[in-house]
């Protein structure tokens, strides 16, 4: 109650005076907060974020089978984001990018983290670094009470010592596996709540951590906000759904797989919807709710057991581990609970990355002292309008097609590939100290360019109908992916000592 009134107080001040900034305190930079700010008080924050859901995959997004209801409603209550972007078309990465506001090459996590194995190039020292300020950070500098539910996958060596884990980052309490859930979606034993290893629960992932979230509000402090990440496992292989759901998807279906999947994007909706009336009947408001995906979906039978991996881009051009739209472009909504906020389709370029900038804004946090490159989109809640000033860069050195670092600034995407002597670029994994010269020598060449409010499926080359622009674009493009390579982390190996 103390510091329900000390808040009040502080935006009834704050109010007055016009505006106000936050404290500067070590580490941190200055920041706008009082003008976003509730009168009702600090939002509660949820990220409900998917693991290879496709652009496509959702009822709101186009899929003709897939009964996504609860989704539905938020989409059509809230925000519909129809450019709405992962930070990065693969699963680690992404999260560190989300997680921090950052391009995930700044962190220096460029692909998916496997399991410890130590690696030529390093790749076994891959790790969200302690140094990187995250958002449960950030918030709870500001009061909030913070929980990670399901998939972690930010360290190479997961629940150990060696490595910083979800609570170094700001999480108050997790529950989380360190990439997928196994053996599959049904009845996991990979879990670990709080450095404690978990055992086999009964039960479906999604199902699973949803009621691990709601035990943790049960018993939250109520005088607090709070900030929850509800990571899901699915529809990422290895896929298990409920019997009743696969059977009600069969005639639609094209064989049992196809069933199964279908029926496991449902079972996040299902669990979606029990979280959702949970806020409901415990008369939880003031609560802003993010939804989307970590990259876009799977192909078919890449590797041996994607064999029920039928994720739909929609009309997207690509798949996961592409820098062509499909790898990064995902559905996205925003709902405000208990605010007037926009409501309705929109088409304004919004990233993962703006999270941080975001709730810190909406919360009166400050912004680490440190490069960001996601923006707050409070003018889009506020008004449905809002135009980004940075435009959104990948580097992803591991990507499926050719063209491997991309950019996109209001409705135009540029794309490169990447060659060094005239030949192009090896598919890398990680920069090291064994790499990173001949990286930098590397040039950009073959450039193409799109209008994506025209042509979403980057169908058509315009670079040679539109030279202004493209020459422009490329000119920016340059320059944005050398400060980004500038500033990408190298993981150099400590020389070991006895």
């Amino acid at each position: 109650m103390k510091r329900r009134i000390l808040i009040l107080l502080t935006l009834v001040l704050c109010s007055v005076l016009g505006g106000c900034k936050a404290r500067k305190i070590q580490g941190v930079e200055k920041s706008e907060s009082s003008a976003a700010v509730s009168t009702l008080g600090q939002p509660n924050i949820v990220v409900l974020l998917c693991d290879d859901l496709g652009y496509g995959d959702l009822a709101a997004f186009g899929h003709p089978v897939i009964e996504t209801h609860n989704l539905d409603k938020l989409a059509e209550t809230g925000i519909k984001l129809t450019d709405f972007y992962a930070t990065a078309p693969v699963c680690s990465s992404s999260r560190a990018g989300l997680l921090t506001g950052r391009s995930p090459n700044r962190a220096g996590i460029y692909d998916f983290i496997p399991g410890y194995k130590k690696s030529a190039d390093n790749r076994d020292l891959v790790h969200l670094r302690a140094e990187e300020v995250t958002i449960p950070q950030v918030l709870k500098s500001v009061g909030y009470e913070t929980c990670l539910v399901g998939k972690w996958h930010c360290s190479s060596q997961f629940n150990s010592d060696a490595q910083p884990q979800p609570n170094d980052f700001g999480f108050d309490y997790w529950m989380a596996t360190h990439n997928n859930a196994a053996p599959s979606h049904k009845n996991p034993r990979n879990f670990v709540r709080n450095g404690e290893e978990v055992g086999e629960i009964e039960g479906f992932s999604s199902q699973i951590i949803v009621s691990e979230a709601m035990s943790w509000l049960d018993k939250r402090d109520t005088n607090k906000p709070f900030f929850l990440e509800v990571a899901f496992h699915e529809p990422h292989e290895p896929i298990a759904s409920p019997e009743d759901l696969v059977q009600k998807y069969l005639p639609k279906a094209k064989n049992h797989e196809e069933a199964e999947f279908f029926a496991n994007v449902e079972n996040v909706d299902l669990a979606v919807g029990r979280l959702l009336e949970y806020f409901e009947t415990h008369n939880i408001t003031n609560t802003l709710i993010v939804f989307s995906s970590d990259n876009g979906p799977e192909t078919f039978m890449r590797y041996e057991r994607a064999k029920k991996s039928y994720g739909r881009p929609g009309p997207l051009k690509g798949m996961k581990l592409w820098t062509n739209e499909a790898g990064f472009r995902v559905p996205g909504i925003v709902k405000w609970i208990g605010k007037d906020t926009f409501s309705g389709t929109s088409d304004a370029v919004v990233s993962a990355l703006d999270f941080l900038p975001t709730f810190a804004e909406l919360a009166g946090a400050e912004l680490p002292n440190r490069k960001l490159d996601g923006e707050s989109f409070v003018p889009l809640l506020k008004s449905g309008n809002f135009e980004r000033e940075k435009p959104l860069t990948w580097a992803f050195y591991d990507a499926i097609n050719d063209r491997r670092v991309a950019m996109r600034k209001g409705d135009y995407k540029i794309m490169a590939r990447i060659e060094l002597d005239g030949e192009t670029l090896p598919n890398l994994h990680n920069l090291y100290d064994g790499n990173i010269e001949e990286i930098k020598r590397a040039k950009l060449t073959d450039f193409v360019l799109f209008n994506l409010k025209n042509d979403i499926a980057e169908s058509e080359d315009i670079s040679a109908q539109k030279p202004e622009i493209f020459n422009t674009m490329k000119t920016e493009f340059k320059s944005e992916y050398k400060a980004l390579l500038d500033g990408s982390h190298v993981w150099v190996r400590q020389e070991e000592t006895n």
